[in-house]
């Protein structure tokens, strides 16, 4: 595959509002043009998994918000959704300079991610994603090979997921501590491709975070968001999403578009 220079933007196209199902020629092609590949010939398709598989998001928010205000650090769950997707450690480090000017350690970051998990901990169970379970198995059937990218080092929620999706293997998942750089930089796609013995090209990744879709998007992966949070859609248009979908049910809905 060629891989010309990077062109110029493209014109918006493509919402789940403004896409009728068969349609989807003009997305592929903007990719293409975008990337400057030859073609788009999808063998994986990489998964977020907070607000894409888990609907763990709200619970996230509320647990940043208390575990940060313990530290007297101060984090909206506007924060907590326009942060999503990047390693917990580099939220806190970030938020730490923001607010007061010290930069901390990643140990430091680490013992503070832990209270963030604890909080989390205590909160309701959260629920596997409506039609989360159903693509998978569409996906599974059609052959295409299925990877977790997430930038969460929750534990109990991955194994969580590892164990109600069965199509799910700790072979094919990059957490937040198998990546120094994590999302919006490209490392955690790229090594989700690694793993799954795909290129760029023959990659779809679906996130519902701009942070997601921004790591998606620079790793030249055809890049699905959907959006599940309190995020507007321009701001997932704004990373660089190919195409902006309602939730899960609808790329369920909709995956015979997306198929090879």
């Amino acid at each position: 595959m060629r891989n010309q220079p990077h062109p110029q933007p493209l014109p918006r196209e493509g919402s789940s509002e403004s896409l009728p199902s068969g349609r989807l020629e003009g997305v592929v092609s903007r990719y293409l043009q975008r990337t400057g590949f030859e073609a788009f010939t999808p063998k994986a398709v990489l998964f977020d998994m907070d607000g894409v598989l888990m609907n763990s998001m709200p619970n996230h928010a509320i647990a940043w918000q208390r575990s940060m205000a313990s530290f007297g650090l101060k984090m909206t769950e506007a924060d907590a959704y326009a942060t999503e997707g990047a390693r917990g450690i580099d939220t806190i480090r970030n938020l730490m300079k923001a607010q007061t000017g010290k930069v901390i350690t990643l140990e430091e970051a680490q013992r503070m991610y832990d209270e963030k998990t604890r909080q989390f901990g205590l909160l309701p169970k959260t629920q596997v994603m409506e039609g989360a379970l159903e693509l998978h198995e569409k996906i599974h059937r059609d052959g295409l090979t299925i990877c977790i990218v997430t930038g969460s080092g929750q534990r109990p929620l991955i194994n969580r997921l590892l164990t109600e999706f069965p199509r799910v293997t700790e072979e094919r998942l990059v957490t937040a501590y198998d990546v120094k750089k994590g999302k919006p930089l490209p490392d955690p796609y790229l090594m989700g491709m690694e793993k799954c013995g795909v290129k760029p090209w023959e990659t779809i990744v679906v996130e519902n975070a701009p942070l997601g879709v921004k790591s998606g998007n620079a790793a030249k992966a055809f890049t699905i968001a959907i959006n599940t949070g309190i995020l507007p859609d321009e701001i997932l248009w704004d990373a660089g999403a190919d195409i902006v979908l309602s939730g899960m049910p609808e790329l369920c809905e909709r995956w015979e578009e997306f198929k090879p």
